[in-house]
């Protein structure tokens, strides 16, 4: 129990120390608008404002396989510059992960935040029934987070908000 809060003592000072770090040099690219960056390396993605503040940062999961999207099924997450295309209720939907558990309720969490990947339709921002998988590479191609996080994202969020997935 002792090392569970320690490790979730030094989980919030890290998100804290987040909401300090500085994106201006993602300002221009998003378009001196408020948005969103996902770093597929730290498994993080910060609500940024205008100025390039960090207004939330979330741990998150991405796909197993490393590198950008090329084809479906390569278990790899998009990178570039996208936007939020579809705010999608998605309470109730199901989806089998091929893990012989068959389809699983509930799978996106309460929210996908559909992206506008050129060549996929699928692929978005979206909550999670596996909160443990937050901090690794788990995913077929999405970003996930915990729900509660995908919750309090979506109310800061519109259609067309810029997203902005680094390389890994």
């Amino acid at each position: 129990m002792k090392k569970f809060l320690l490790t979730f003592a030094l989980a919030l000072a890290a998100l804290s120390a987040g909401a300090q770090r500085s994106y201006a040099e993602y300002v221009e690219e998003a378009g001196s608008a408020p948005f969103i960056l996902v770093d597929k390396t730290a498994l993080t993605l910060a609500l940024v404002d205008a100025q390039g503040k960090a207004i939330r940062e979330y741990g998150i999961s991405v796909a197993v396989n490393r590198g950008p999207k090329q084809v479906a099924g390569d278990h790899k997450t998009p990178e570039g510059k996208f936007r939020i295309n579809e705010l999608l209720y998605a309470k109730g939907l199901k989806h089998d992960f091929h893990d012989g558990k068959g389809p699983i309720k509930d799978a996106y969490g309460p929210w996908f935040l559909r992206l506008d990947v050129p060549g996929f339709r699928d692929i978005g921002i979206h909550g999670t029934p596996f909160p443990e998988s937050i901090g690794s590479r788990a995913t077929e191609g999405c970003v996930r987070m915990r729900n509660a996080d995908i919750l309090d994202l979506k109310s800061r969020v519109r259609l067309g908000t810029v997203v902005i997935i680094l390389p890994d």
